[in-house]
């Protein structure tokens, strides 16, 4: 998977999977630039790591459910870099509640975040990739947005929503010789799972087939082959990274 030269965009990428692929992109090749909101160290030490795999890093606080943000992250990655072929739209967040009890904010955040985020990254990058004839772009969705999960109804329209604008911009610059594809995320060890209850761990192990949580750098991995010339003629496609957790 020789990434060598490239340039990407990482959201979400001061920590956990945004984190890892960040420095996955990085140990085959790419420049990465990544987003940060409020966790500028975090950001900071992603930046120094990608650094010392011997690649330009680059971190701009933005928030992703800002168009004026995601036009301007972009702009300053192709000038500091002189290009960009691979987008990673992975920032999300989630406030989970059944759906009774959800706000309006609570809907509304979790929209903006997750699905329009995804929506202003890839608009910023459709045309110079249209430009230049070539491109790879990588949405991170879950397994929830396939089956649908109990207190998670804003969560999982934002995921399913987001295969729904992968498959429809795949369609819409595959002429243009870029490849657009998801990743469907089971349940990762990440900080946060890590800081879940007990309950919620022991109920998703026994959906998993594999018997374990997978890890940041397993969907990383898998970030990595779809953004390199050996999945070029990928597209359009939803990869479950999940340990058989829906099958």
């Amino acid at each position: 998977m020789n990434l060598e030269g490239k340039k990407a965009v990482v959201t979400g990428g001061s920590l956990g999977i945004g984190a890892a692929i960040a420095l996955e992109l990085a140990r085959q090749g790419a420049d990465v630039a990544i987003n940060y909101r409020r966790h500028e160290e975090d950001a900071a030490r992603v930046v120094q790591q990608v650094q010392a795999a011997g690649r330009r890093g680059l971190a701009v606080r933005a928030d992703v459910s800002s168009a004026a943000d995601a036009g301007r992250m972009i702009e300053q990655t192709v000038e500091a870099f002189g290009g960009l072929d691979i987008l990673v739209s992975n920032a999300g967040i989630n406030r989970d509640v059944v759906i009774w009890k959800m706000t309006d904010s609570q809907w509304d955040e979790v929209i903006a975040t997750n699905l329009t985020g995804s929506f202003n990254y890839i608009r910023a990058v459709a045309g110079i990739f249209k430009a230049q004839q070539s491109g790879k772009i990588v949405t991170i969705t879950s397994i929830n947005g396939l089956r649908g999960k109990f207190g998670q109804s804003n969560y999982a329209a934002t995921k399913a929503g987001l295969i729904g604008l992968t498959k429809s911009v795949a369609r819409e610059l595959g002429r243009y010789n870029v490849n657009v594809n998801a990743i469907a995320a089971g349940l990762i060890e990440t900080d946060m799972v890590k800081d879940a209850p007990a309950s919620v761990r022991e109920a998703a192990l026994n959906e998993i087939v594999l018997g374990r949580l997978g890890t940041p750098g397993e969907v990383a991995a898998v970030v990595a082959f779809l953004c390199s010339e050996a999945a070029r003629h990928i597209t359009g496609e939803v990869i479950r990274v999940d340990g058989g957790q829906y099958i």
